[in-house]
């Protein structure tokens, strides 16, 4: 070996071993240019270029290093690179490329009976099989043998992967207190820096994913948090990096920091783009585009996160009902209802939504029906989320159905939870119906006073079609502005100077373009100007933009 090709591939393994992943393939292109390269410096760099988002360069070296690895005699080596350019693909949608690897990796390991480690790591790849066909009893067990080989073999990868789909197979089975603790283990090993980066990245992702399933946000956040700072200190990382953005915006958009999620949404689709994964990051932005009055871009939202394979309900299906399509509402839920069949996060947001558009559509019965599923389904699981969200469905139901004194005891048990939860738009969406229900009770000033609450919250978020809606049930005359102006005028006024075009303000605030002309020519009367432009400048003189 060269002293140049000795020197490139000390620097390129410390790199590596400093998570200096972009830096590391550098040097070893450096050390392949002098000598040619061992399969042991080519299965690393493979996983460097995966962590860096390079997915062909990574899937290349690893069916070189499979290769050299084969012709060495070296079986066993061959077999795990096989298996990790087999899980590459498929990750990244190459389904029948993948299992071909698989495939390939089982089959020499049946011709040579080896007794090895790898024999694990297949195990693993067929109980994720397993898993995803709807088997959690078959993955649970074949999850165990992994996990013993990788004892017997003192492999912590192997050990991790085995107990990290057992803790999810469990959940799956029902058993969430002795699945989640698993879990709870499996990331104690990962934040103690005892696996290697891609199953560390696996870890991290399965987690936060089961404790959502599970209505587990404040362990979600919290190993969301965790990820967020595992990736921070990898400058170069790409894998995992999109996943954890999108989720990241998830907390954010429950949080009320709807801004924040928004530019980590943009970040994930960035990152995630051709992957199957980008689908959650184009729902979540779809999401805040409907919350904010975006009606056509959260349309647009929708359909990419449909196009990447995740179900665009229950949110196309409020959007539809935000835009007075309640029988497109009506029939977009009833098919989604059809389609989430596990009982599991999704399940319940489609349930929750069900409920606002049945009674919408003033069917109560079926919103009865699904308020029920979802009591059901709190108390099966210990879960402040379910429990909040059961219980705002249970009070809208009863308030429709003329039990005031009932539904308001729901109501409030609700706004409570989402407020511990720091869950602000929620909160301030079942105080609004604390309002309507103290208002059937002839509380007319417990009324005022819980809308009026409801309605600085929406106002702090940006909530447009809320806003509108509450001034729409709310009871009382609009409150006079600077010149005059009503809130309603405020707001168009407010879009006027943002250089949104009448046709945009009707979008965004749900009206007519005939009613937006309306208000733009009261505004220009009351302020005495002829011109946009003139009102845009009273707007910014008196603080209202």
């Amino acid at each position: 070996m060269s002293e140049i090709n000795r020197s490139a591939l000390d620097k390129a393994r410390k790199a590596f071993e400093d998570r200096a992943w972009d830096q590391a393939c550098a040097y070893f292109k450096q050390a392949e240019q002098a000598s040619a390269p061992e399969p042991a410096d080519l299965d690393t760099r493979a996983m460097a270029e995966f962590l860096a988002g390079r997915d062909a360069e990574s899937t290349e070296l690893l069916a070189r290093a499979h290769k050299m690895y084969l012709d060495g005699g070296e079986v066993d080596k061959a077999v795990r690179s096989a298996f990790w350019l087999g899980m590459i693909l498929m990750d990244g949608g190459d389904m029948a490329q993948g299992g071909g690897w698989l495939a390939r990796a089982h089959r020499l390991l049946e011709e040579r009976h080896l007794d090895c480690v790898e024999q694990g790591y297949l195990l693993i790849a067929a109980a994720l099989q397993s898993l995803g066909s709807g088997d959690a009893a078959t993955a649970q067990a074949t999850f165990g043998q992994a996990e013993k080989i990788g004892q017997r073999f003192s492999d912590n990868d192997l050990v991790v992967l085995g107990r990290l789909g057992r803790g999810q197979a469990l959940t799956q089975l029902g058993e969430v207190a002795e699945g989640l603790a698993l879990l709870d283990e499996v990331m104690v090993a990962v934040t103690a820096g005892e696996v290697s980066e891609i199953p560390a990245g696996v870890a991290y992702c399965t987690v936060i994913e089961v404790c959502s399933e599970v209505f587990d946000f404040k362990r979600a956040r919290e190993w969301t948090e965790a990820l967020s700072r595992w990736c921070d200190s990898q400058p170069d990382l790409k894998s995992f990096r999109g996943q954890c953005l999108a989720r990241r915006a998830e907390v954010m958009q429950m949080r009320g920091e709807w801004d924040e999620a928004a530019g980590e949404a943009q970040r994930a689709v960035e990152l995630l783009d051709g992957r199957p994964a980008v689908g959650l990051a184009r729902y979540v932005q779809a999401e805040l585009h409907r919350l904010r009055g975006r009606f056509s871009d959260a349309e647009h939202g929708y359909r990419e996160a449909h196009a990447a394979g995740r179900m665009p309900h229950p949110g196309l299906s409020q959007l539809r009902l935000a835009q007075g399509r309640v029988p497109a509402a009506c029939s977009g839920l009833k098919g989604a209802v059809q389609e989430a069949q596990e009982r599991g996060a999704l399940r319940a947001q489609v349930l929750a939504a069900y409920v606002e558009v049945m009674l919408a559509a003033g069917e109560p019965a079926e919103a009865r029906g699904a308020a029920d599923e979802l009591a059901d389904m709190a108390a099966e699981l210990n879960s402040s989320l379910l429990t909040a969200v059961s219980e705002a469905a249970q009070g809208s139901v009863l308030l429709a159905e003329g039990e005031a004194r009932a539904a308001l005891g729901k109501l409030r048990t609700a706004c409570k939870l989402w407020r511990e939860m720091e869950a602000p738009y929620e909160a301030a969406r079942v105080q609004a119906q604390v309002g309507l229900a103290c208002r059937q009770l002839g509380d007319e000033d417990g009324a005022q006073l819980e809308l009026d609450a409801a309605r600085s919250a929406f106002h702090r978020l940006g909530a447009v079609p809320d806003l509108g809606r509450i001034d729409g049930v709310a009871g009382r005359a609009p409150r006079a502005t600077a010149g005059g102006l009503t809130d309603r005028e405020v707001q168009v006024l407010r879009l006027v100077a943002a250089g949104k075009t009448n046709r945009s303000i009707a979008e965004e605030l749900f009206l007519s373009e005939k009613t937006v002309a309306r208000h733009l020519s009261n505004i220009f009367t009351k302020l005495g100007v002829t011109s946009r432009s003139a009102a845009t400048s009273f707007a910014y003189q008196h603080d209202l933009v």
